[in-house]
């Protein structure tokens, strides 16, 4: 898929790396990856079972990224607090995972753009691994 079919105009070469990277971490428990900034987004995976055509999908999946978008306006809140601290450092805001009854959603955020994965139930030490690989993809954008 050419860069210029994407809402986003995200880059071929990082969407398939966001992809490689949140696959190999998460394998067959990744339901979808959504690349996303403040007023755009693309799905950039899909698991088959999920949507009957990508309209529904997206359909589906405008109000989660529209929820997780504030999310840009969160981060340097939290990094500010943090380092406000007296006591102890946490550090920077880093990324999100929202616990759901059936699942989880992990928000990575880097600048300007986000992706989102949603994941079925699953070991949740496995979310480190694709948000760190995630955002080394990001920082090279």
């Amino acid at each position: 898929m050419s860069g210029e079919l994407y809402r986003t105009d995200l880059d071929d070469e990082l969407a398939t790396g966001i992809v490689s990277a949140a696959r190999t971490s998460l394998g067959d428990t990744l339901r979808s990856v959504i690349y996303f900034t403040p007023s755009a987004f693309d799905i950039l995976y899909l698991r088959q079972d999920l949507y009957g055509s990508t309209a529904d999908a997206r359909d589906a999946k405008a109000q989660l990224v529209e929820f997780e978008q504030a999310g840009f306006s969160e981060v340097p809140v939290r990094t500010t607090i943090a380092r406000e601290e007296s006591r102890s450092d946490i550090g920077d805001y880093e990324f999100t995972v929202r616990f759901h009854e059936s699942g989880f959603v992990v928000r990575v955020l880097q600048r300007d753009v986000g992706v989102l994965l949603t994941i079925d139930s699953m070991d949740v030490n496995a979310f480190e691994d694709a948000a760190i690989a995630i955002q080394t993809f990001l920082h090279g954008e």
